[in-house]
């Protein structure tokens, strides 16, 4: 199979506008994500709704698509790049890589290629939850998976619940998954999922991946260990500054 990654990058953000242009030892942070992508994947685009951040992929070399600027997800942006570039080069799957991460690890893109087989709709990433505050922040969402880890749901609360113990207590008694937000997607399905309807369930837990399962599309997960570490506001890219 043939695997390209887009990175979708949109200037708007209220905590941190043009996120994707901040330096980062002088490269843009856009650059950094493109660059670790690149050692996994042969075909990386940007897929952005900003001229700004058009012209700073173009001046680094890298490839860029201009997209609509009314998209809500960041799945919506991809689809529409990978229609725009599709009469240009051939793949099979892509994957959605996230682009405020500058630490992106490569073997997290490789584990979802390892996924893909005929029957694979969508791939997603999980890891271990290791402590009672992480589990209970409604601001991380989790996943219970099948014995064939097949995600059966994702929820902002903890799952599953533990009945008769202290919340304390619970990460002692289950496996918690958290779910690591890069996707990747059959070429056909990616189109398939643009033209859902919101579904309840997603807009109860504003998750979209929710519509996807309300409508029967299976997810197939694979376990991953890095935590990443994603650039939200100015003080994150501090600490991201300080990494590097």
């Amino acid at each position: 199979m043939i695997f390209i990654g887009i990175i979708p990058a949109r200037y708007a953000s209220t905590r941190f506008p043009g996120k994707p242009l901040a330096d980062i030892h002088g490269k843009p942070m856009i650059q950094h994500v493109y660059e670790k992508a690149r050692k996994a994947l042969n075909d990386v685009w940007v897929a952005t709704d900003d001229q700004r951040i058009f012209n700073a992929v173009e001046n680094f070399g890298g490839n860029v698509v201009l997209t609509s600027s009314k998209h809500k997800s960041g799945t919506d942006r991809v689809a529409e790049a990978t229609a725009k570039i599709a009469h240009k080069i051939n793949f099979d799957v892509v994957i959605n890589i996230q682009g405020d991460e500058p630490f992106v690890d490569t073997a997290q893109i490789n584990s979802l290629k390892k996924l893909f087989t005929e029957k694979t709709e969508i791939a997603t990433l999980i890891r271990p939850i290791t402590s009672v505050q992480e589990l209970f922040d409604p601001n991380k969402p989790k996943v219970v998976v099948d014995k064939n880890n097949v995600a059966l749901y994702f929820s902002r609360s903890p799952i599953p619940y533990v009945r008769g113990k202290k919340n304390e207590d619970w990460i002692n008694q289950s496996e918690f998954w958290a779910h690591v937000g890069m996707y990747a997607y059959k070429k056909n399905i990616l189109q398939e999922l643009t033209k859902l309807e919101h579904g309840k369930l997603e807009v109860i837990e504003s998750l979209e991946q929710l519509r996807w399962l309300e409508n029967g599309y299976k997810i197939l997960t694979a376990v991953t260990n890095s935590t990443g570490f994603g650039i939200d506001t100015p003080e994150d890219l501090e600490k991201a500054l300080q990494l590097f």
